[in-house]
């Protein structure tokens, strides 16, 4: 049976939320009427200007929309300021849950999710691996932007003791909600640096429980790359409180157990100021057996995968009971999704490593079904129940949204590529993406822009992988549209060549001032290095 912090709580949470809910929705308008009233009439709200940053650099290009988004506040007062959870699961495809076309695996707690709140369809993460996907996460920004999408060392991704980290001249959304009153968390992966100055707690979080980088980086596996990505000098997986190691090696099958219940303590414990919960869950991870504890661990129809699945479920429903047990369902947004899309088995008919169906690809790549990813937003009274939002939106947004939800000022220093995507989040009416154009980056490698409906891969003389060309072919364009066509099998180059120029446009504002191979960009930023990193180990 599927473990609960206390079985009873968990189901009369569950039965209560049914019972009301009817009544709920049917107040969903006023409420939402009567939210927007104050807004509009001027309800205090705590401004906090962000300090200078040193070392910014001066963005001359006009690339993003700097918008009229950036140093506004909006939203609730003090009194009002919802609480935020976003849950980041790790290599999760956009067809691995129910909501989502899944079949195979049993996630009741996201139907739920799903049915209470809003689904979003065409949510999109900035790269299809790990470390520069949450840097834009944390930033608002492209990975490119802030220099955190490629290094000498390591690669597309950060490996153990590596030199790099999130720059903490960086803005993130944990400082700009620390800086405005609330108290801030990460439970789980971050994978962002994992020498102390990199660490979440130099980073605007108060605390931190999980594991530095992905949960595959083991001593045993670093062994076997020996001198290659200097792999002889991992050590045993660790596990963090705040800056110090207190387990190596961490046991991974045990890993969203405790995390969910760090996660429910921290709830808890918070219950009466304004917090930021940050939950980048480790699995279904990188390994291709991914891991889960007992109560889950071969009750699945779909292996290991289906299993650590199945208890990502129990955990955000165990997060969901907890808002409903203190009664700070109706002030806490939860925003439920995947850094990027499953990698996919070698053969595509296994559902052994995950699916992105009925997208098109596997994750790793610029494909859809790594980029685009299931994403759930919750927040009973504000978020009108059973939706679907079918706009453009990504995790870029999450900063400028949460800020402007909390009251608090936007970073102004530093250039945001993300945008408020309150109207969509809340359903209003006639609400649109505010994205003109956005960017698919493999590392260094501009290869995809995005406007509306149509996705252009553009002409490339060379790749290191791609989801469409094959080595010696790229030299033509390739169009889809990404809305009638979601699984990208028509080109319809041809019968659209405006589009395609339009595009053409786009993509070279985009190397101007992001880079793409061998040209650096105009507007972009340098990520944090150290001289001497070191391993973290017990002391």
């Amino acid at each position: 049976m599927p473990q609960t912090t206390n079985p009873l709580a968990g189901f009369c949470a569950r039965a209560l939320t049914r019972a009301v809910w009817g009544f709920r929705a049917t107040l969903w308008g006023f409420g939402v009427t009567l939210w927007g009233l104050g807004v509009t009439l001027g309800l205090t709200v705590n401004v906090i200007a962000e300090p200078p940053v040193a070392g910014s650099s001066q963005d001359s290009a006009e690339l993003s929309q700097d918008s009229a988004n950036q140093g506004e506040t909006s939203k609730p007062n003090d009194i009002e300021r919802p609480n935020f959870i976003v849950i980041f699961c790790d290599n999760l495809g956009y067809g691995d849950v129910e909501p989502f076309g899944s079949t195979l695996h049993r996630t009741p707690n996201l139907n739920r999710m799903a049915t209470e709140g809003r689904k979003f369809t065409h949510f999109c993460v900035t790269a299809g691996v790990c470390t520069p996907s949450r840097a834009s996460l944390m930033t608002g920004c492209y990975a490119q932007r802030v220099g955190m999408h490629l290094n000498p060392r390591d690669g597309h991704v950060l490996r153990p003791v590596s030199p790099y980290g999130l720059n903490p001249d960086e803005i993130t959304i944990a400082e700009v909600l620390r800086r405005g009153g609330y108290a801030t968390t990460i439970i789980g992966k971050w994978h962002l640096g994992d020498q102390r100055a990199f660490l979440p707690t130099k980073q605007g979080f108060d605390s931190f429980f999980g594991i530095p980088y992905s949960d595959d980086m083991t001593a045993e596996v670093g062994q076997r790359l020996g001198e290659r990505l200097e792999g002889n000098q991992w050590p045993p997986l660790p596990l963090l409180q705040d800056e110090r190691v207190i387990e190596a090696p961490v046991d991974r099958n045990l890993l969203t157990k405790r995390y969910t219940e760090r996660a429910v303590e921290f709830i808890r414990k918070h219950r009466d100021e304004p917090f930021f919960l940050y939950f980048p869950q480790a699995m279904p991870g990188s390994t291709s057996k991914p891991f889960a504890s007992e109560a889950f661990r071969g009750k699945s129809q779909n292996g290991a995968w289906g299993d650590s699945i199945e208890e990502l479920d129990w955990s955000t429903g165990e997060l969901l009971d907890v808002l409903v047990e203190l009664e700070l369902d109706e002030s806490t947004l939860v925003i439920w999704t995947s850094d990027n899309g499953a990698p996919l088995a070698k053969d595509l008919t296994s559902p052994s490593r995950g699916s992105n169906l009925p997208l098109h690809g596997r994750g790793y790549t610029t494909a859809e079904g790594a980029f685009r990813v299931p994403t759930i937003a919750w927040w009973p009274g504000k978020i009108p129940p059973g939706t679907q939002c079918n706009e453009l939106a990504t995790t870029m947004d999450l900063l400028p949204t949460l800020a402007a939800l909390s009251g608090t000022a936007i970073p102004t220093e530093r250039k945001l590529d993300g945008h408020d995507i309150t109207p969509l989040i809340l359903g209003e009416d006639r609400a649109k993406t505010p994205y003109d154009d956005f960017f698919y980056y493999d590392r260094d490698q501009l290869q995809a822009v995005r406007s509306g409906r149509w996705k252009l891969f553009l002409p490339l003389a060379e790749f290191n992988r791609h989801p469409h060309f094959k080595k010696g072919q790229g030299d033509q364009p390739l169009l889809f549209d990404v809305v009638a066509d979601i699984e990208c099998r028509h080109n319809v180059a041809a019968e659209h060549p405006e589009v395609i120029s339009r595009l053409m446009n786009s993509a070279q504002q985009a190397r101007n001032e992001l880079g793409d191979r061998g040209k650096p960009g105009s507007a972009v930023r340098q990520p944090g290095k150290l001289d001497a990193p070191v391993a973290l180990t017990l002391r």
